[in-house]
């Protein structure tokens, strides 16, 4: 492995990790890690910076989380929330009273960003079909104007900017989506958080898109994808639940992309961006996740972050 003298810093690129990389998808499953053991296996794996995870896993009074999160020397850089803006305005009230509980509880915690997942047009278990896989022009537009005004709103009620995530099994998740999406959406009210992994899962190329796209990328979620096991996920058309079972996202540096390319490109930007580790492995044994992080953390070092 290359040592971290031998690259250039990173210094543009701030990484952390998050509640995902302990194999955490709900708020409260008996097959996940206790939040205070993930608070405390993350600090001891190096990272400094964490998100919030599915609202209700990490303790959602401020006062306490705060207290929580300053004994272990631990910051937030963002919380997470689903929407299914591309179903039209009558979606708005109730994505609303999700967003501004989750936001809020994100700013309380010094958080600059909120990242954004489209919903799932298939169920993330059964593979049952919840909804065409292909929007209509007119779920476009619903889409490209619900995320303006969720970028506005945020922004001027939270303080905080948007990040939009291309996610496997939803409707923003090939490059010619990620694009169509992008050319539809205003930059001064939604930015991208690019996810090196789901956007491979889904055939993009993540430096591609930094080098075509660059003022748009707000945020980064770092994994890699194991190309045989994603191979076979494509033959057999799982869905993406079952598809992390299999191993489909892998401990880097076994996997693609290659994340240092990636790194690169980013700090290219010139601009400060959270890098943010998400290692899908739900469900997995509890102690499986902290030597992984440690020894993803001592790899992205190496890369220069």
């Amino acid at each position: 492995m290359t040592e971290a003298t031998d690259v250039p810093a990173l210094d543009r690129i701030r990484v952390g990790s998050a509640p995902d990389s302990w194999g955490v998808w709900f708020p409260d499953d008996p097959r996940q890690v206790p939040w205070d053991r993930f608070l405390d296996e993350v600090a001891r794996a190096g990272y400094s910076w964490i998100e919030l995870g599915p609202y209700g896993y990490l303790p959602t009074d401020p006062a306490r989380l705060a207290d929580e999160l300053a004994r272990r020397e631990l910051s937030v850089s963002a919380g997470t929330v689903f929407t299914g803006l591309h179903r039209g305005p009558g979606v708005w009230d109730e994505t609303w009273r999700h967003v501004d509980r989750v936001a809020s509880l994100a700013r309380a915690t010094g958080a600059g960003h909120l990242v954004v997942i489209p919903s799932f047009w298939r169920d993330d278990k059964t593979a049952e079909i919840l909804e065409p896989p292909e929007l209509t022009g007119e779920q476009w537009d619903h889409l490209a104007r619900g995320m303006e005004r969720l970028g506005h709103m945020v922004a001027e009620t939270h303080g905080l900017d948007i990040v939009v995530h291309p996610h496997a099994d939803t409707h923003i998740d090939t490059e010619e989506h990620v694009t169509r999406f992008l050319d539809a959406t205003d930059p001064d009210l939604v930015s991208l958080c690019l996810d090196t992994g789901h956007y491979a899962y889904c055939g993009g190329d993540s430096v591609k898109l930094i080098e075509t796209y660059g003022e748009r990328i707000g945020y980064l979620h770092l994994k890699q994808v194991d190309p045989e096991v994603l191979a076979d996920v494509v033959a057999r058309q799982l869905p993406f639940g079952p598809a992390v079972a299999r191993g489909v996202m892998c401990e880097p540096p076994h996997g693609v992309p290659e994340l240092q390319p990636v790194l690169a490109a980013a700090q290219g930007l010139g601009v400060d961006l959270f890098a943010i580790v998400e290692q899908d492995m739900y469900p997995c044994p509890p102690d499986r996740p902290l030597p992984v992080a440690t020894r993803t953390r001592a790899f992205l070092r190496s890369c220069g972050a």
